[in-house]
C-alpha cells in the first residue's frame, strides 16, 4: 500500500522553467523496502540532473508489487529525503500496485511470445551451475514441454509466465557503455503466485508515463536489451539508456545499509545532514570541490554526462563521517 501522505513535496519548485512537455520525461523509480542509501540518492540526483539538462519532465514512480517486501511507512521516507536534498518532481507518483490490469493487457498482447514455466528457483540454480549449462540465463527447461508434460506440471506446481525470446537479439545504447547488442533473455513476466514480474511492470510503466530517458545503476544494464524487446513487443519505443556507476563498499560490494552510516538518517546521527550528504555526492561527481558548499542549482550548471566519473563510488563510512565533521 502505498503510504505517502497528502500534501507530500511533489512539485516543480526547483526555480527553472516548466519542462518541455514534448521531449518526454526521466524517472526514479524506488521500491519501498528500505532507507534509500548514498548510492540510492546519487543515482536519483543524477537522474534529476540528466532530465532537468534535456528540459525533460522528472516522474516518481513507486514500485512495490513486491508485497512480500514493502515495508509500511518506508516510500513516505524515502520522498522525505528525496525532498531533503532538494529533488523536484512533476506531478503525481506513479504507483505499480494499482496498476495490475494494464500488466495483464500486455501479457494479452504478449501471448503468442510466452510459455509457461514451472522451473523453482532452486532448479534453476542448479541447471544453471550444471556443467555446460549457462551461468546467468535461464536454461529453457520448460521451454518445449508438451500439452500433457504441462498437464501433469500444474498438478503439483502453479507455472510462471516466460518470453520466448528465440535467440532474438537487441541493441541499445547508452550513455556511459556506448552501444550494447545482447541476447534477450527469457525472462518471467508474470510469476507463479500471479504477480507482474519487474521485467515486464517496468516496461508497461515506462510507456504510460512516456518516459524515454532511463537513468538507474549499473547493475541493471544486462536487462535494458531484454527491456527495450518487450518495449517493441508491445509497440513502443525503447527509452534511452544512462547506466551510472555503482557506489561501493571498501571490498567493491555495492553499498548496503549493512557497511555502516550512508542513510540520511543514520549521516543525520553522525551530524551530517542533508546539505553536507549533497556535498558529498557533488565531490562524487566531480561537481563540487570537496567542503565547497554546493546545491542542485550549481550542480545542474556545471553538469556535463561526458565528464562525470567512470569508476565506481567507493564510499568508506567512517572517513566519510570523520571528514565532514572536520569541516
Amino acid at each position: 500500500m502505498f503510504d505517502i501522505p497528502a500534501g507530500s513535496a511533489i512539485s516543480t519548485t526547483d526555480g527553472r522553467a516548466e519542462p518541455d512537455l514534448g521531449k518526454g520525461a526521466g524517472r526514479y523509480a524506488p521500491s519501498p523496502t528500505g532507507d534509500l542509501h548514498l548510492g540510492n540518492l546519487r543515482t536519483a540526483v543524477l537522474a534529476w540532473m540528466f532530465a532537468r539538462s534535456t528540459g525533460r519532465r522528472f516522474l516518481l514512480r513507486i514500485e512495490d508489487l513486491d508485497a512480500s517486501r514493502v515495508r509500511p511507512g518506508i516510500a513516505a521516507k524515502q520522498l522525505a529525503d528525496l525532498a531533503a536534498l532538494g529533488l523536484t518532481f512533476d506531478g503525481e507518483p506513479v504507483v505499480q500496485s494499482p496498476r495490475l490490469a494494464a500488466y495483464q493487457e500486455a501479457l494479452v498482447t504478449l501471448a503468442d511470445q510466452t510459455y509457461e514455466c514451472f522451473c523453482s528457483r532452486r532448479e534453476i540454480a542448479e541447471a544453471a551451475s550444471a556443467p555446460h549449462g549457462s551461468i546467468a540465463r535461464y536454461p529453457g527447461t520448460c521451454r518445449n514441454l508438451t500439452e500433457a508434460e504441462r498437464r501433469d506440471r500444474k498438478l503439483a506446481r502453479q507455472p510462471a509466465l516466460r518470453l520466448r525470446a528465440n535467440g532474438a537479439r537487441q541493441t541499445i545504447r547508452d550513455v556511459f557503455h556506448g552501444e550494447v547488442r545482447a541476447e534477450v533473455e527469457d525472462v518471467v513476466l508474470r510469476r507463479n503466485d500471479g504477480v507482474p514480474a519487474y521485467n515486464l511492470a517496468v516496461v508497461v510503466d515506462d510507456a504510460y508515463s512516456e518516459i524515454d530517458q532511463v537513468v538507474r545503476g549499473d547493475d541493471l544494464l544486462p536487462a535494458a536489451a531484454t527491456q527495450a524487446y518487450l518495449a517493441e513487443l508491445l509497440g513502443h519505443r525503447p527509452p534511452s539508456y544512462a547506466h551510472v556507476p555503482l557506489a561501493v563498499n571498501g571490498v567493491g560490494q555495492p553499498l548496503a545499509k549493512r557497511d555502516g552510516a550512508v542513510t540520511l538518517r543514520q549521516l543525520a546521527a553522525e551530524g551530517i545532514g542533508p546539505s553536507a550528504v549533497l556535498r558529498l555526492i557533488g565531490d562524487s561527481l566531480d561537481l563540487a570541490s570537496p567542503g565547497q558548499p554546493v546545491s542542485l542549482a550549481t550542480m545542474l550548471e556545471r553538469f556535463d554526462p561526458a565528464h562525470l566519473p567512470r569508476p565506481p563510488w567507493v564510499v568508506l563510512p567512517e572517513k566519510l563521517t570523520r571528514a565532514e565533521r572536520l569541516r
